[in-house]
Formats: structure tokens, C-alpha cells, sequence
């Protein structure tokens, strides 16, 4: 069962009072019900979903919807349910607000209504892809631009950042962000999808974050063992053409613990000096001291190219 199905089945068994009732009823059908003859016919893949808007018009008009199941388009293994409704079509219309592009006010009279309303365009229209599985990806599938601009400011109003594209002929109403995404499912009571979504997100980042770091070390591991290669290689050209008598001491201690200890860190090799020495040398005073070999090196190889 795909996520966007866990979270209709959710969202299909919860209560409501009569008002909510009407304004996710409106929604839904505004988005999954087609008008003609007066006959309203509604259609969903989702069995649960199905038999909560069966539930839903019984309730408030006392009337039943006759129900058709048939295969999915190109032989696909789920079902398609249909839903008719020809009684008191009129009635309905009128009372859900279906005959205008944007709900009537009553509709979506307080915030309550609103996420509510929004409730009832996820359950007819939208879709979320499975954290675990991919991309984090949101969207609503509408057929007015219209429409499908008012949903996108009404989402923006919870601070959402929906966007609107055209897709063939539909409009997607659509949020990418991962933390936006957990909001909306707060925002609607999703209270069990979200709480999966949101295990999956901290999972995802912790290891994001995990591999950005193991990264960051190798980076480093990388960088202090090319340094240390170039210096290695500063160290036996001196001695190749002059010998390492002509560093002082200090400099020379240096080079000969380079050339034992060749991929140990500046910090690593400064403490294995002072430990085995017992004379102390830190990090930056050892740093001068492979700059000056540097500088000699250079200016042999400089000699070496005239």
C-alpha cells in the first residue's frame, strides 16, 4: 500500500461534526465528482475513501449512493469505485458550494474549516511520495487555475511555500520541502502518518548529516596527507642535492621525523617529537619549520630550472 493511501485511510476515519462534514464533503467532491444530467458521479481508488464519502452524503441527506467497482485503467490489480448520486442533486450543489470555482465563504468560514477543507482536497486530489522511498514531494492535482491559485494562497497561509505549474491539462499544486510537508500533515490531523514521516526525515537527515561529515574527514585525511607528501618530497630533494647539513637543528629534527612518520598530521607529529624528545614543539612552531625546508626546496628547483 502506497503512503499517499495510509495516509487517506487515515484521514477517511475521522470524526466530524455536521459542519465539518459539509466543508470536506465539499472539497471532495468539488475535486473527485463529475456533474452531468443531474447525476453526480465521484470516483476514487481508495476503497476506505469510498465508503467514507458513502458514509458522509447518508448522514447529511439521507440518501444512499449507488456504488460501481471496476478494474483500474489497463488492467491495473486495484479497483476503481464509483459513486452516483441522483437524488436531491440540486440540494447538494447548492449546499457544498459545487457550482462556483472557489468555495462560498460558509464554507471555509474559520481555520478550523479551512484545514479542514484542505483535508478534503488531499483525500480527493493529492498525493505524497514515501520519505523512505524518495524525494520529498506533495502535490494536488487540479483542473482550473483559477482554483488552483486560490488553494496555493490558502496552503501559503499556514506559511506551506505551495507553488502552482501547469501539467498537460491540470494544474499542480505542489511543497518539496520535507519540514513543510510534516506541517501540512499536522495541519489536517494526520497524526499517525506524520509521526512516520517524521521518524523517516530525522533518519534521513541524521545520515545526511553523518555522510557529510565522513566526508568532511576524508577530505581532511586527504589534504593532511598530500601536505605531507609534498613535504616528504621537499626533504628528499634537499638531501638528494645538498644533503641535509644545511639545515640548522630544529629545521633537520624536523625532516628526519617527516621522512619516518611520512602521513602523520602536523598535530600527530608534533606531539610524537616532544614525547620522544621530550623537548616541546607545537603544531604551528613545527609548521614554520617545513615552510622554511619548502623555501629551500624551491629555490633549488628554481636553480635546477635556470
Amino acid at each position: 500500500m502506497s503512503f499517499t493511501s495510509i495516509v487517506k485511510n487515515e484521514l477517511s476515519k475521522l470524526l466530524l461534526s455536521k459542519v465539518e462534514a459539509i466543508t470536506e464533503l465539499s472539497s471532495i467532491l468539488k475535486n473527485s465528482a463529475y456533474i452531468d444530467n443531474n447525476i453526480i458521479k465521484i470516483t476514487t481508488e481508495n476503497s476506505s475513501v469510498a465508503r467514507h464519502i458513502f458514509n458522509l452524503i447518508k448522514e447529511l441527506y439521507n440518501i444512499s449512493c449507488k456504488i460501481t467497482v471496476r478494474h483500474g485503467y489497463n488492467y491495473k490489480k486495484n479497483y476503481i469505485y464509483i459513486l452516483e448520486i441522483s437524488n436531491k442533486v440540486d440540494v447538494i450543489i447548492n449546499d457544498l458550494s459545487l457550482n462556483t470555482v472557489v468555495p462560498e465563504n460558509y464554507i471555509i468560514d474559520d481555520d478550523n474549516l479551512l484545514r479542514i477543507y484542505l483535508r478534503g482536497l488531499f483525500i480527493s486530489s493529492g498525493s505524497i511520495n514515501d520519505p523512505k522511498k524518495s524525494r520529498y514531494h506533495l502535490e494536488f492535482i487540479v483542473s482550473i487555475e483559477e482554483y488552483a491559485n486560490f488553494i496555493k494562497d490558502k496552503l501559503n497561509l499556514y506559511d506551506l511555500n505551495s507553488k502552482v505549474i501547469k501539467r498537460e491539462n491540470k494544474f499542480m499544486i505542489y511543497i518539496k520541502e520535507a519540514e513543510k510537508i510534516g506541517d501540512f500533515l499536522r495541519m489536517i490531523n494526520a497524526i499517525s502518518a506524520l509521526l512516520y514521516f517524521e521518524d523517516i526525515r530525522i533518519y534521513r537527515d541524521h545520515k545526511n548529516m553523518t555522510n557529510r561529515l565522513n566526508n568532511c574527514e576524508q577530505a581532511n585525511i586527504d589534504k593532511v596527507i598530500g601536505t605531507a607528501h609534498l613535504q616528504v618530497k621537499d626533504i628528499e630533494l634537499i638531501e638528494e642535492t645538498n644533503g641535509l647539513d644545511i639545515l640548522d637543528d630544529k629545521t633537520r629534527l624536523a625532516a628526519d621525523y617527516r621522512l619516518k612518520y611520512k602521513e602523520a598530521s602536523l598535530l600527530e607529529l608534533s606531539e610524537i617529537i616532544s614525547m620522544e624528545t621530550n623537548t616541546p614543539i607545537t603544531k604551528s612552531g613545527l609548521h614554520h619549520r617545513f615552510t622554511k625546508i619548502k623555501d629551500i626546496a624551491n629555490r633549488i628547483r628554481n636553480k635546477n630550472d635556470l
